[in-house]
């Protein structure tokens, strides 16, 4: 079976020890990123088995209907709305899904939080520019740590926090309300209440059309000169252009974000990235070894029991 692998920026995906079980197939990898729908549709001519890391690409129904061999897509994670899955039915093309943890991306958010408070980032700079213990840090101990969003990776950042000494405080749905209370964490009074106790505040909500611009403006100007913003979540959360102009007035006083509103950012491309109180990275809270073995096997083991069944009904 002719495969392409789509988005593996770091050619990591061939190092996995997963990657064994796709021997006999004749498998294409893209490293770099492929916009243009003409020019992807050109590459993947002839495939007939699409891997999809999480949301990189956008498979729209244009290049679907360009696609005529394709019979399978493994997504990496969950379907959301980079895939049209409506055409997909339609054109009988069979879409798997994978499982996986939440433990990368707890473990990252804690560290853009921790990195955060410390100026971590911008001291390790400041080093390399010949400069010795430019800031002083603060500790989490002590302070609020306030969670939006208590899925799998809102519990387990708070419960780490909480090990460190964090005051934690929750704002959500009522099922967010009922689990903080069971964990015997603070539920804030009101949403007011919330962005203007935090000391750092995670952005932890999974992107619907519910939670689209769930984060404004007017709730960033509630947030203490001095507090952190943590987004590892999805850049649409927060509204379009409120975080930028909210940390030019300095509330919060600094952000860090894993997250863009269109990915890959290359060349410098984000405005959040001109702002010294920004500490902006590429999209790392899922990427990490462990997890791409958990998802790629198990993508890679869809695609072995649909070839085998393909076979058997030719």
């Amino acid at each position: 079976m002719k495969i392409a692998i789509l988005d593996d920026f770091q050619d990591s995906v061939r190092s996995l020890n997963c990657f064994q079980k796709l021997s006999g197939h004749d498998v294409l990898i893209l490293n770099r990123h492929i916009e243009d729908i003409d020019e992807l549709s050109e590459v993947l001519k002839g495939i007939e088995a699409l891997v999809l890391i999480r949301e990189r690409s956008f498979i729209t129904s244009e290049l679907l209907e360009k696609l005529p061999e394709l019979k399978i897509i493994a997504q990496a994670g969950k379907v959301g709305r980079h895939l049209d899955m409506d055409v997909c039915n339609r054109l009988g093309i069979s879409v798997f899904e994978t499982q996986g943890t939440s433990v990368a991306n707890a473990e990252f958010t804690l560290l853009m939080v921790l990195a955060s408070l410390r100026n971590f980032a911008q001291e390790v700079n400041n080093m390399q520019a010949g400069l010795w213990q430019r800031s002083i840090g603060r500790q989490l101990n002590g302070r609020t740590l306030a969670i939006l969003g208590l899925g799998r990776i809102g519990e387990q950042v708070a419960s780490a926090g909480q090990t460190l000494g964090a005051r934690i405080l929750v704002w959500g749905r009522e099922s967010s309300k009922l689990k903080a209370l069971q964990k015997g964490w603070n539920f804030a009074a009101s949403r007011e209440a919330f962005f203007s106790e935090a000391d750092v505040l995670c952005v932890l909500l999974r992107l619907s059309p519910q939670t689209t611009n769930h984060v404004t403006a007017t709730d960033l100007d509630l947030m203490k000169p001095d507090s952190i913003l943590v987004n590892t979540a999805r850049a649409e959360v927060i509204e379009a252009g409120a975080l930028y102009q909210a940390l030019k007035q300095g509330r919060p006083g600094f952000a860090a974000v894993d997250v863009y509103e269109q990915e890959p950012v290359l060349l410098k491309r984000h405005p959040l990235q001109d702002l010294k109180n920004c500490l902006c990275t590429p999209h790392l809270g899922f990427v990490e070894k462990d997890n791409y073995e958990n998802y790629m096997s198990q993508a890679f083991d869809h695609i072995n029991l649909a070839a085998s069944t393909l076979t058997k009904k030719d």
